[in-house]
């Protein structure tokens, strides 16, 4: 797995051709359009990529391929080669849905699918069978307050105008951003274990439609949301990323849990939130242990 400390020590390594933003041709309206490129404005690409040990194939293979395909894994899965993504995490799946879970991370999106394709053309490739995959890009999201905004809940709350419990708070926020901002974007890996995906759509259902509500409503019902989620800080930390235009789902879900009961406990509390009682659709749930790839080819019985 990718060091916590990782982009902390040392800037991320480069992955592809930077993205130029100017010189470009003009769009409609006279305006400079980016130059074309893979690599985002901000944020990075994400996926998501789970697999089932195929042992009837894997018996085929002979001891002197299995051991030599080992070798070839786990030097695709080693988050310090020279060849790999800017964050590559491995994990041990529960369940029968899958055998290993990896969660790859880079500016470039072929770096990121390098990875599985590296994996595809071990030796033990022919014993490593797909089961599910989500590709999305991170993203700030827009129901993230500006200072004002943040400083109207206050307001709305009960904190007094021009109090300075109220300037506390929010001259705490203003310096919190920047670094939510960043692990937003181009988040480390925590230091915890236990860790949970699942894809999720908002509803377009007639009554519970969430794209035709105006924003504010959207907004004040993602506020309660997040507020439920920072009960578990300390405990339980979770990026979104987005799916819209690149899977079948509109947004991927990743926790990260100290424990594993904080993973069902807030699932649970977060779904009596009308922002997902009502209005969300989720997708399946992969439950997965955070591993050195050693550890999760030993569990898996591999060489």
């Amino acid at each position: 797995m990718s060091r916590p400390s990782d982009s902390d020590s040392a800037p991320p390594r480069p992955s592809g051709p930077p993205a130029s933003v100017a010189g470009g041709r003009p769009g409609a309206h006279g305006e400079p359009q980016p130059e074309p490129s893979l690599i985002p404005t901000e944020g990075w690409h994400c996926t998501h990529i789970y697999y089932e040990i195929d042992r009837q194939a894997l018996a085929l293979l002979s001891s002197e391929a299995v051991s030599a395909g080992r070798q070839q894994v786990l030097e695709v899965l080693d988050p310090e080669h020279a060849d790999a993504p800017t964050r590559l995490q491995t994990s041990i799946v529960s369940g029968h849905k899958a055998d290993l879970g990896l969660m790859v991370m880079d500016p470039c999106p072929l770096k990121v699918d390098s990875v599985h394709q590296r994996l595809m053309a071990t030796k033990l490739g022919p014993a490593l069978r797909t089961t599910y995959s989500f590709v999305s890009i991170t993203e700030v999201s827009e129901y993230v307050p500006s200072l004002e905004q943040y400083a109207q809940r206050l307001k709305d709350e009960g904190e007094q105008e021009g109090s300075p419990a109220l300037q506390a708070k929010v001259d705490a926020y203003a310096r919190r951003q920047p670094m939510m901002k960043v692990q937003r974007l181009t988040p480390d890996f925590p230091a915890y274990q236990a860790t949970c995906f699942y894809p999720m759509n908002k509803k377009r259902k007639v009554g519970e439609n969430w794209f035709m509500m105006p924003f504010a409503e959207r907004n004040k019902l993602m506020a309660e949301h997040a507020r439920s989620g920072m009960t578990f800080a300390g405990k339980v930390s979770q990026l979104i990323t987005v799916g819209l235009g690149f899977d079948d789902w509109e947004w991927g879900v990743t926790l990260w849990a100290r424990n594993p009961e904080f993973l069902k406990d807030i699932v649970y509390k977060m779904r009596f939130d009308e922002a997902s009682a009502r209005y969300a659709e989720f997708g399946p749930f992969y439950t997965s242990y955070v591993s050195t790839p050693e550890e999760a080819l030993a569990h898996c019985r591999i060489g």
